[in-house]
């Protein structure tokens, strides 16, 4: 098991790292003994641009996202291409409160609970080898 300051360094290193990441701007940052939190601002290899945010927990020698996590992708013209988050107003949709906003239409669909590192796997399948989207798939 790792402590909070070493799964932060995680994500920030897995953000950097990544293919369809061009630059990270952190902007809070914190840990205790058993929480942390992340929230950051990505500029994606395709001009996009996605802020992402993580609180998480430690429960049973584990981290567990928690609170409200909220992450927007968007299009340099201001598009909204997804937002993911876990706010509870779509309380009929599957696996409440996690659900995705789609482009700009009111479209809501269920999502699931994310971290950002899985977030930046599924964004660099939507924005594979060639820097474009290549669809908008719901997770």
């Amino acid at each position: 098991m790792e402590d909070p300051q070493s799964y932060l360094t995680e994500i920030k290193a897995r953000c950097i790292a990544s293919i369809a990441v061009a630059s990270m701007e952190i902007v809070e940052e914190y840990h205790l003994p058993d929480r942390g939190y992340l929230r950051a601002r990505l500029i994606l290899t395709n001009d996009d641009f996605l802020e992402v945010a993580e609180y998480f927990v430690l429960k049973e020698n584990r981290f567990v996202i928690e609170g409200i996590v909220i992450s927007g992708w968007i299009k340099t013209q201001s598009v909204l291409r997804k937002w993911w988050d876990n706010v509870e107003h779509f309380p009929n949709l599957p696996n409440f409160p996690h659900h995705i906003h789609l482009g700009e239409a009111s479209e809501v669909v269920a999502g699931m609970s994310l971290s950002i590192i899985e977030l930046i796997s599924i964004v660099e399948q939507e924005i594979g080898s060639s820097g474009q989207v290549s669809k908008l798939n719901s997770m």
